[in-house]
């Protein structure tokens, strides 16, 4: 049986290329809001953290209505750390809508999961998005589009995929590269004729496979997925079995169902076969779990989520300061949390240690296991975090290392410091093109040697390189490589941070702290310029004499402190240094903090 009245789709594109811009104009177009509605830019980033960053982190299901057929769209994070969300989703859909910037073109992530995409036989349009601006070069997009679809293996079907020009911010899309229509009527009738509608047999047992989990207080765990197969109905018994693991089967009930349309979940009684639906009751319930009947227990198999490449210690604060700003301080509500997450998050991984206040917490990138800290100090969690480093494999009995493939666009200006910097990170330079005045480099480069240096690129190409990597697989390990080349200022005493000390320890290096700020002994305050630490006095007062003399008093000028965001304090601590991570604060320590102790640490280690 077809269902002609349906059509279950998702877009993928590289992170910044206009996902959720255009989804934005479709459910405008698909008639989601009323006349007099007020609309919000990007809709589906219903995260707070996303409308900060501007990104999409989770992937999000919605749904528009065209000419009698509902279209379910699934809107896709951009980022390679999130990558894990893109591959199981994937399964929900039978087509996908592949986004690419007009001027850009292909870049690292599309191909990531443009190869996902193909690998289960999902049909794809090419949407070329931005046509409207300055530098667009949409005929040469297209071509490589093809030369990418070429190189991925894809069959003769999806290289015949239809090309569509569009403008997500403007609302437009045309077949042709140099008019746009007035609306998305093209990309909407696209859609409808060339991604297959659903087919499966109505009336054989239920199959419905779990792609994502939501979660609510008032009904606890919500499922999301397709139903293969069958139809459900609300209060149904059902079995919950796993394709990949070998727990018997258990019975539960489907106590409440919704389906997306627009923004909302709709209640329903029943659903049938190529609806994705939400439903709750079933306890306990994960991602790659599948709904069956009761008499009919057949798993279907899941997609096998990409690994992790990078791993962080997270451990319960105990630095001085411990339990003044943070609700959940104690290694239980951490773990507990922590545990929590990997039941939404496929791709993270999570395991104790030998220690019972700290947990191994294994993830995709930076940005991956930073999204996860940000969200845990915004619930009200103390925290401390290690510095990161990659998961090596033994391949053949060869130690090898995850490698990064990163896709640099600079002004032709500042091509000499990146590749000077790049090569001495152990980088193979792969390919180097010039468009306009920009040079477009894609360079192979070991995922440890990346740490720290985003910042220092975007220091090196003045605010205008945009830097882009994704994982490129395993390769023999590199040998060591020195990545940091300053040291830190460390605080040598209790107190709290005055104009006199900060003035007299600045010169020393670059300050993290401003006046007034409570330090501890072993906190670290600020980077020195050369490679050790140095210890520091920022609480020294100014010693007060009965006797006055010219320039006693003069002013004080304070250089402003640098304040380091989460990122660049992951990439900035060392291997003997850690992130103190509360609420309201984000400080850098050493791991002892005692600093006669820490001397003496240091002088064992170097003989």
């Amino acid at each position: 049986m077809k269902r002609e009245d349906l059509r279950n789709i998702a877009i993928i594109a590289h992170v910044d290329h206009g996902k959720t811009t255009l989804v934005d104009e479709m459910l405008k177009q698909g008639g989601a809001y009323r006349e007099n509605q007020a609309t919000e830019e990007r809709a589906m980033d219903s995260n707070a953290l996303e409308k900060e960053r501007g990104i999409t982190i989770l992937a999000k299901n919605t749904a528009v209505h065209y000419k009698g057929t509902k279209i379910n769209i699934i809107d896709t994070p951009g980022h390679a750390d999130f990558g894990g969300e893109v591959e199981r989703i994937l399964k929900m859909v039978s087509g996908v809508l592949l986004l690419v910037d007009a001027a850009e073109g292909p870049m690292p992530q599309t191909r990531f999961v443009l190869q996902r995409a193909l690998e289960l036989n999902h049909r794809v349009v090419v949407v070329v998005n931005k046509v409207d601006k300055p530098d667009a070069r949409p005929t040469e997009v297209v071509d490589e589009v093809l030369e990418l679809l070429i190189d991925l293996d894809a069959t003769d079907e999806q290289l015949d995929s239809p090309v569509i020009f569009c403008s997500g911010r403007a609302g437009t899309a045309s077949l042709n590269a140099d008019a746009q229509d007035s609306d998305l009527t093209v990309l909407f009738d696209s859609i409808i004729d060339y991604i297959p509608c659903p087919e499966g047999e109505e009336e054989a047992p239920l199959q419905l496979l779990v792609s994502a989990i939501d979660y609510n207080d008032y009904v606890g765990r919500i499922g999301i997925g397709r139903i293969e197969r069958g139809t459900i109905k609300q209060n149904q018994e059902v079995m919950i079995s796993n394709f990949h693991r070998d727990d018997p089967p258990r019975k539960t009930k489907i106590v409440s169902m919704y389906q997306i349309d627009g923004l909302t979940r709709i209640p329903v009684e029943s659903a049938k076969m190529g609806d994705i639906i939400c439903f709750s009751g079933a306890e306990n319930i994960t991602i790659g779990d599948t709904i069956t009947a009761v008499d009919c227990v057949e798993p279907l198999e899941f997609v096998k989520v990409s690994e992790p490449t990078m791993e962080m210690t997270f451990s319960v604060n105990d630095s001085p300061f411990a339990g003044r700003e943070g609700k959940f301080v104690t290694s239980r509500q951490l773990r507990d949390r922590l545990y929590k997450e990997i039941l939404k998050d496929v791709s993270l991984r999570v395991e104790d240690t030998d220690t019972t206040d700290s947990f191994r917490v294994c993830g995709r990138g930076e940005m991956h296991l930073s999204i996860l800290i940000e969200n845990m100090r915004r619930e009200g969690y103390e925290l401390c975090c290690s510095t990161p480093k990659v998961l090596l494999k033994e391949i053949d009995g060869v130690v090898c290392e995850p490698i990064e493939r990163v896709s640099i666009d600079v002004p032709e200006e500042y091509v000499g410091a990146v590749v000077e910097k790049l090569g001495s990170r152990k980088g193979d330079l792969l390919e180097m093109n010039l468009h306009g005045n920009r040079m477009k480099i894609e360079y192979s480069i070991p995922a440890r040697c990346l740490f720290g240096y985003r910042s220092e690129f975007l220091t090196d190409t003045r605010g205008e390189g945009i830097l882009n990597s994704i994982f490129d697989g395993y390769q023999p390990h590199k040998g060591e490589i020195t990545i940091r080349y300053t040291g830190s200022l460390v605080a040598s005493e209790d107190g709290e941070s005055t104009s006199y000390g900060l003035f007299n320890t600045q010169e020393r290096g670059i300050m993290f702290i401003p006046v007034q700020t409570p330090v501890y002994e072993g906190m670290i305050v600020g980077e020195s310029p050369k490679v050790g630490d140095i210890a520091v006095n920022v609480c020294k007062k100014k010693q007060l004499t009965a006797i006055r003399s010219t320039g006693a008093d003069e002013a004080l000028r304070l250089v402003p402190p640098k304040i380091m965001s989460l990122e660049e304090a992951i990439e900035f601590i060392a291997d003997d240094e850690l992130m103190e991570v509360t609420p309201k604060s984000l400080r850098l320590r050493k791991r002892i903090l005692d600093t006669a102790s820490r001397l003496k640490a240091q002088s064992k280690k170097n003989k």
